[in-house]
């Protein structure tokens, strides 16, 4: 059955932080909280988790309230939330005995993600010692150490190089292999777009928009094409009346109007024996959507 938000707000004063939010995370996976800062996904995520108290609506998970007794959770905040004067292996055992880990099985586990995340070798420092990245990924720990079925995070790949981006992603998706329940909140919408299927996007404490992302982005024409081609065919472009935004070494990227024209263009192009490596219609991306909806 999953987590359930229905008609969920929150108040301060006058002023309303979250303003009858409803969505379901309803099966296994990774689901897209979105919104610009101070949107309100910061507030609904505490009230998701019973931090914050909600003022109106419902939130349950698996039909019951949403209570510490009710489900296991883990939260990775955007802030930074371990102590920086503490050594690694000590707070991380005092998060794990407050979750309610035995230390016998939370030292094991302390040792397989510190490994697993290959930040072993700072497990006896301070955390103020470690760099950004390797402080997120200690945060990463705590989050997931006790086995929770619902895991939020909150800009994870925040502070991470290259490399443990894709390290960390591979943890998220072998969290999805074992059932778990994400929600993932980031400004970072090529990772959104890798990860989640469902998404919803909050502006000024209201839903602009939610659902399937496939489902939304085939709403949308294509609007732009990518060709790359063996030979110039710039003149070829401009006779079907296309504006080439980007050309880089027969690499092109056209604005287009049209989906049909763009596919009588390499219909011509296939006809004149011009070797094409690349033919793309691209769909606006959900950086794009998301732009559009909280600036309208």
């Amino acid at each position: 059955m999953g987590l359930k938000i229905e008609k969920v707000s929150k108040h301060y004063g006058e002023k309303t932080a979250v303003d009858n939010i409803s969505f379901e995370v309803n099966e296994p996976g990774v689901f897209g909280l979105l919104g610009t800062n101070g949107a309100g996904k910061t507030t609904t995520i505490r009230m998701m988790l019973g931090i914050l108290k909600k003022d109106e609506g419902e939130i349950t998970w698996n039909g019951k309230p949403v209570e510490r007794k009710n489900v296991i959770f883990g939260y990775l905040p955007e802030e930074r939330g371990i102590y920086p004067k503490i050594k690694i292996y000590d707070q991380l055992m005092y998060f794990a005995e407050l979750k309610g880990m035995k230390k016998e099985e939370a030292s094991k586990e302390i040792d397989y993600w510190l490994g697993r995340l290959k930040v072993e070798e700072y497990k006896n420092m301070t955390a103020e010692k470690l760099s950004k990245g390797n402080q997120q990924k200690v945060q990463f720990i705590t989050a997931i150490l006790h086995d929770p079925e619902l895991i939020v995070l909150d800009e994870p790949f925040s502070g991470l190089d290259p490399v443990n981006t894709e390290l960390l992603k591979g943890i998220i998706i072998e969290l999805v292999e074992k059932g778990k329940y994400i929600i993932m909140s980031s400004h970072q919408m090529t990772s959104i777009e890798e990860f989640c299927s469902n998404v919803v996007i909050i502006n000024r404490g209201k839903t602009v928009l939610k659902g399937n992302l496939k489902e939304i982005k085939n709403t949308y024409p294509a609007k732009t094409l990518e060709i790359n081609t063996k030979q110039d065919i710039s003149s070829y472009i401009k006779e079907f009346g296309m504006e080439i935004e980007k050309n880089i070494d027969n690499n092109y990227v056209i604005n287009i109007n049209s989906e049909p024209k763009a596919h009588e263009l390499i219909k011509k192009l296939v006809s004149q024996g011009i070797e094409i490596d690349k033919f793309e219609l691209k769909k606006p991306s959900l950086n794009d959507i998301f732009i559009e909806k909280v600036s309208q």
